[in-house]
């Protein structure tokens, strides 16, 4: 083998093999460096490690944010491998200062820049939505397409699960530049329904017995905010009330508590007799209609 080695190197030009054995010479005078350089980054990481496992902790005993937290775990994170791996480039190559090295780390920073523009802006977005906190998780947020609660809060997206179970994940850009509707911002919400009499029925006495049953429903929160009934409008076969009350802010508890509100009510009416009507139609023909009776309706008739 050291026979067919040596025929390829005398085949080779004169300056390639110049070229190679400066190249050589230069690796073996640097190697100490390099496995100095080494050695100090796995220093860092060991330190790294260690401060990732503490400070958490420490934090969160301190009763600060988990946003907080996850943004200056990433801060220290990055600085201390920024620091680290310039002190690192001068162990192993001297004649490169920390200037030259942040010049050229800035010149590559914005040509990274701007081939991965959409990944440092939903990164950016994320950091300010972890610092801000918006919303938080398990809260019921609305954007865009996406209805459902929030599961996790990253430095790059959102998972949200919808109500149908499905899990969407979006980037943070979308909910920092569009409008969010937080749903549990509070513990209580307020929902509508429409209920409907005739136009025979008294208002102020349906008003009055919509109310009571609405207040006698356990999911209705009348202490924070008293139910409101108004009549709404004359529609085509009754008169209509919008019925207004406050509930919690989940939509399970929405739902939930416009099934009871919805049975409440029709009971109540039903026991004072108060018609909850039917669309009427009435039919006008240009022509009289002919009344005719059928043979079986006579002979019925006759019996």
């Amino acid at each position: 083998m050291e026979n067919s080695f040596n025929a390829i190197w005398s085949v080779l030009p004169e300056p390639l093999r110049l070229q190679l054995e400066g190249y050589a010479t230069g690796f073996w005078a640097i190697l100490p460096q390099l496995i100095l350089s080494l050695l100090f980054v796995l220093f860092v990481w060991g330190v790294l490690k260690l401060i990732q496992t503490f400070l958490p902790r420490t934090l969160r005993r301190a009763r600060m944010r988990r946003g907080l937290v996850d943004v200056m775990m990433m801060l220290i994170t990055v600085g201390i491998w920024l620091m680290g791996a310039l002190i690192a480039i001068t162990i192993a190559f001297p004649t490169i200062t920390p200037g030259r090295a942040l010049t050229a780390l800035g010149v590559g920073g914005v040509a990274i820049g701007f081939a991965f523009k959409d990944v440092f802006e939903n990164f950016l977005a994320g950091v300010l939505l972890l610092i801000r906190e918006p919303f938080s998780i398990d809260d019921y947020i609305e954007c865009e397409d996406i209805d459902g609660q929030v599961e996790a809060i990253t430095i790059r997206d959102t998972h949200v699960r919808q109500t149908d179970g499905q899990l969407v994940v979006a980037p943070n850009a979308m909910f920092f530049k569009n409008p969010v509707t937080i749903r549990t911002a509070r513990d209580v919400r307020r929902t509508t329904i429409i209920c409907g009499i005739a136009y025979s029925e008294d208002v102020d006495r349906a008003r009055e017995i919509i109310a009571d049953a609405v207040r006698a429903v356990d999911l209705v929160h009348d202490d924070v905010r008293d139910v409101e009934i108004f009549a709404q409008e004359f529609a085509d076969s009754s008169i209509n009330f919008e019925v207004t009350w406050w509930t919690g802010s989940r939509p399970i508890d929405i739902r939930s508590s416009r099934d009871k509100v919805v049975a409440a009510v029709k009971s109540a009416l039903d026991d004072a007799g108060i018609e909850i009507p039917f669309p009427y139609r009435t039919m006008t023909f240009k022509e009289p209609l002919v009344i005719r009776q059928s043979e079986d309706t006579e002979q019925q008739d006759a019996t």
